[in-house]
Formats: C-alpha cells, sequence, structure tokens
C-alpha cells in the first residue's frame, strides 16, 4: 500500500486509525514518522513520504512521532493473511528469533540464505531482519521504560540489546530523548502517560523486581487492534474451551500460561470496551527478556492483526452472510500462543464434546505439565486458576499409557505418533511454518483427517482460509442460516468466502447458542455440552 501515494496521502488526510500498521508516513520536512491517524496537522503532500515499516523509516534517518506513537499500532495485515516466506520470517521475528538464534537462525528456519533473505525482506520491507529486530528491541525497551521501575542496565538486557551503549544509542535515534527522558515524562503523566491518539501504551508503572533475584516481573500493557472487535464470540470461544490448570476464565479476564525461551509466564486478558482499540494485558514473565515473545503470542491468540473491515466486506456481499456480519461486526479466529499444543488438544477432542475435550486436555496436563514455579502466582493480580504450562510433545509420545488421559486406543495412537512427528520435526507448526506444507504434513498422519487438520490450522496457525466444514457446531449454525449442513456441499459452498473462510467459521460460531458465542460468567463456568 505504501506505494500508492495518493491513496496513502487521502488515508492520512482523513486521519483513519483503521489503517495505522498498513505504512508509516514521513515527513521529510521535521524529520519524523507517524501513523496515519497521526492529531497533528497534515503535512504538506510535498514533504510526504510513505514506508512499509517503521524499521524502513528509521533507516532513512526518521524518528518516531512522540504524539502519536507510530510503533504502538497494530502489525500489518499482510503478514497476518499472507504465507510466503516474507510473511512466515515477519511472525519469526515478532516470536524473538532474530535476538535468540541470530539472522543465521531465521535463515535456516525458513529453508533459505542469509543473502537471499536479506534481499526479500528489504524488497517488501525496506529493511533487512537486523534491522526489523532493532525496531522491534526499540518498542520493547520503550515498553520497559515506559511501564516498569527496571533499571535502564536492565532494560537494555531484557530487551536484547548487545550493551548499554548501543540501547542509549538506538533509542536516543529512534525516539530523540534519552531512556532517562522517556521515563521522566511518563511518570510525570501519570497512569495515563504515553498515551497516543487511542491510548495504545503502557499501562504503567507494573511490579518489577530485579533480574535474576528468582522473582517473576509483572507489566501491564495495551496491546493495539484494529475496531471493530467482537469480543463476545472471541473470549467466549476462549473460555469455553479454556483446559484447566493452563487457561481459565475469572474476574472478567482470561488468564493462560505460557512457554517462553527463558521460563514459564502467565498473561490475564481483557475484553475490550465496545469501541476500544486495545486490549488491556498483564504479563507475568520468569525472565522479563521474553517481553516482545510473549506479546506477539498473546497477538495471535486474540488475532489483533487482522484487518476487520475488509473481512466484513467481503463476508457480508453474501446475501446468506450479511446479517451475521451486521449482528455481529470484527469476529476474530480464536488462536492460539503455540501450534503443537493446540494440534494436541485437537485430537483430544475428536469425537467429543467441547466439555470432555477440555477434561481429557486438563487430565494431560496434570500428569505431564510443568508446574508454575512455587509462588509465581502467589500475588492475586488475575491469574486465578492457572497452575501448569501446557506439556511438550516429546513428554507426550514417551509417556506410558497409564499417564495419558483415557481414550479410545486408535486415539491413544494418534496422539503418539502426531506427538512424535511434532517433537522430532515431522510437523512443523510453529510461527514460521508453511500452512499448506503443515496440513500435508498433518494429513499424512494416522487417525487425523480433515477436520482436525483445519481446526489446526484456523486456531493454532491462524490460516484466514481454513474451513472444518464437519465440525458440529459450523453444520448447526450453518443449517440454521439455511445452508447446507452436509458437510460436503458446505464445504462446496464455502468456495465463495474465499480467502476468509476461516472467519466464515468463526461467524457460524458467534451466531450460534453455544457458550462459546458469549462471555462467560464472572465466575469459572463448565464449558456447554456440544460434541464437536
Amino acid at each position: 500500500m505504501h506505494l500508492d501515494h495518493d491513496r496513502c496521502c487521502a488515508v492520512v488526510r482523513s486521519k483513519d486509525p483503521r489503517y495505522d500498521g498498513w505504512f508509516v508516513t514521513g515527513v521529510l520536512s521535521t524529520k519524523i514518522y507517524c501513523r496515519p491517524s497521526c492529531p497533528a496537522i497534515t503535512p504538506r503532500v510535498r514533504n510526504m513520504r510513505f514506508y512499509p515499516s517503521a524499521a524502513a523509516a528509521q533507516a532513512a534517518g526518521l524518528r518516531a512521532c512522540r504524539r502519536c506513537l507510530p510503533d504502538a499500532t497494530p502489525g500489518s495485515p499482510d503478514w497476518h493473511v499472507r504465507g510466503d516466506v516474507v510473511a512466515r520470517a515477519i511472525r519469526l521475528l515478532s516470536d524473538g528469533v532474530v535476538d535468540r538464534e541470530g539472522v543465521g537462525g531465521l535463515a535456516r528456519r525458513l529453508g533459505y540464505s542469509m543473502r537471499q533473505l536479506e534481499r526479500l525482506l528489504r524488497a517488501e520491507l525496506g529493511a533487512g531482519p537486523l534491522a526489523l529486530a532493532r525496531a522491534q528491541r526499540a518498542q520493547t525497551a520503550r515498553l520497559l521504560v515506559e511501564g516498569s521501575t527496571l533499571t535502564m542496565a536492565e532494560v537494555a538486557l531484557a530487551a536484547g540489546f548487545s550493551s548499554i551503549r548501543s540501547f542509549n544509542d538506538t533509542v536516543r535515534s529512534v525516539y530523540a530523548a534519552t531512556p532517562t527522558e522517556l521515563r521522566r515524562t511518563a511518570r510525570r503523566r501519570g497512569p495515563s502517560a504515553g498515551r497516543g491518539r487511542d491510548g495504545e501504551r503502557a499501562a504503567g508503572p507494573g511490579h518489577a523486581p530485579g533480574l535474576g533475584d528468582g522473582a517473576p516481573v509483572t507489566i501491564a500493557l495495551r496491546l493495539p487492534q484494529r475496531a471493530p472487535l467482537h469480543a463476545p464470540s472471541l473470549f467466549g470461544h476462549l473460555a469455553a474451551t479454556a483446559v484447566p490448570g493452563v487457561e481459565s476464565w475469572g474476574d472478567g479476564a482470561l488468564s493462560r500460561t505460557l512457554r517462553l525461551p527463558g521460563g514459564p509466564g502467565v498473561v490475564a486478558l481483557r475484553p475490550p470496551g465496545e469501541s476500544g482499540r486495545h486490549v488491556p494485558a498483564t504479563v507475568r514473565l520468569s525472565a522479563v527478556a521474553d517481553l516482545s515473545t510473549a506479546i506477539g503470542r498473546c497477538r495471535r491468540l486474540l488475532d489483533l492483526d487482522a484487518d476487520p473491515q475488509a473481512v466484513d466486506e467481503h463476508l457480508g456481499n453474501d446475501p446468506v452472510l450479511a446479517p451475521l456480519v451486521r449482528s455481529t461486526p470484527g469476529v476474530r479466529l480464536p488462536g492460539a500462543v503455540d501450534g503443537a499444543e493446540m494440534a494436541l488438544r485437537a485430537v483430544l477432542g475428536q469425537q467429543v464434546s467441547t466439555a470432555a475435550a477440555a477434561t481429557q486436555a486438563g487430565r494431560l496436563v496434570r500428569a505431564l505439565g510443568t508446574p508454575l514455579p512455587e509462588g509465581f502466582g502467589a500475588s492475586g493480580w488475575g491469574e486465578k486458576g492457572v497452575t501448569h504450562v501446557f506439556p511438550e510433545p516429546q513428554l507426550v509420545a514417551e509417556a506410558p499409557d497409564g499417564l495419558l488421559p483415557g481414550m479410545p486406543a486408535t486415539r491413544r495412537r494418534t496422539l503418539r505418533a502426531l506427538a512424535a512427528a511434532l517433537a522430532d520435526g515431522t510437523v512443523d507448526l510453529g510461527p514460521g511454518s508453511d500452512r499448506r506444507a503443515a496440513e500435508e504434513q498433518l494429513l499424512t498422519l494416522p487417525g487425523i483427517g480433515p477436520w482436525t487438520a483445519h481446526i489446526v490450522l484456523l486456531r493454532g496457525l491462524g490460516d484466514p482460509d481454513a474451513f472444518p466444514a464437519s465440525d458440529l457446531g459450523v453444520r448447526t449454525a450453518a443449517a440454521a442460516a439455511g445452508l447446507p449442513a452436509d458437510p460436503r456441499a458446505l464445504g462446496q459452498f464455502a468456495d465463495r468466502w474465499r480467502p476468509w473462510r476461516s472467519y466464515a467459521t468463526a461467524l457460524l460460531w458467534a451466531s450460534s447458542s453455544h457458550a462459546a458465542a458469549r462471555l462467560p460468567l464472572t465466575h469459572p463456568t463448565r464449558p456447554h455440552q456440544e460434541k464437536r
């Protein structure tokens, strides 16, 4: 989009926040770059240049606007929808792969040489992987500077900088202020410190003990998203399918555990207001260096980089779906923080009710899951009911039958085969995986058919065009809307909804009477008894 100068100029003049994250506007006269909805006076057309990413604007010598905070926006929906190597690279970058494994590790995961990957990213984003990782480190540093009580040395280490000098130089060049000045300004403004036009910022300060003292670090954040977001169906689905011990709904928030590189984490996520453009989140980490990774996984869980306007416009053109789009605008895909976890849960959910699937997964977690460290959840900040991290695939593959939940022998063999394939890399469901290859890999395993594969694609990998036609909830809602209930006929009919069939699935789920279509009560409840 950034190559269409006239269209971008029109968006900047309209100050439409729906385009935040699609591109950034560079202003040559002031040497700053802004989000499209920046409330400042619109610059002259001849002074505007448009860039596909903050990293590209920074490479051009521009600094971030301190009024609209262009780095505090949703990610471009292009990388959410697309499945090519650039989109896969962006998803891996957001998961912190470059900081942990370097550019070489990123290239190996994608099956490309470092030179090829550099060329592809520069062609699409105007910046290479190191510049993109640097921009992400700068954003993480700002969140910690303004939203925690960590010392600047601890912030530098946590954000992934190799030295204090590199940290200071980067923050100064990107934000035209020293880290100390950013923190002083945030504290002077109080609880709403540093909010942009939409308040999409860290909501601080959070509790942050020193690094290395063994205590978890708690940070409050605001995760930006594009309105509208239909919170009842999104949070309702996640709560109704919650795995006991790993996920829990209580006190108006969804809590769940995370397996992160530096140790376990817990996040509490609250539904936004009706017209809100951010999701309040509180993350509790064993290692604060995992912050950016945790944020990326929460964004995938809630599908926060989606473009609801494009989805609703496309699906609303179908006369059958149009009433559903009007009644439930902004449906999102109920995602996952880990594709492998979702795949194992999908197998456990084959041919059983939602409640039974949750019970089976809960038994697996109690037997093989990793307990949270003692005292990790003792602060009472909202992580009610979460006690374990979901078990890794290798533990499931090697576990004796006595530790696996009761199920038919054929399904137990499927669970073991899938776990073994995930453990040895035969099936790749990581954030940078190829979705079509993943589908083919899944379907080669015994006991995995189209329903399981498409549920994994939709929820585990965020594929926008999966369609589990045999899903009972989909068929029931389709029949109520006057659509064919037969899976084969329904699948053929759904071809008209491409490339957004996953969102059509979420729309049908949201139109049902199932507990997953509405926000649960304040206190945890048992999932509604409906077979899959």
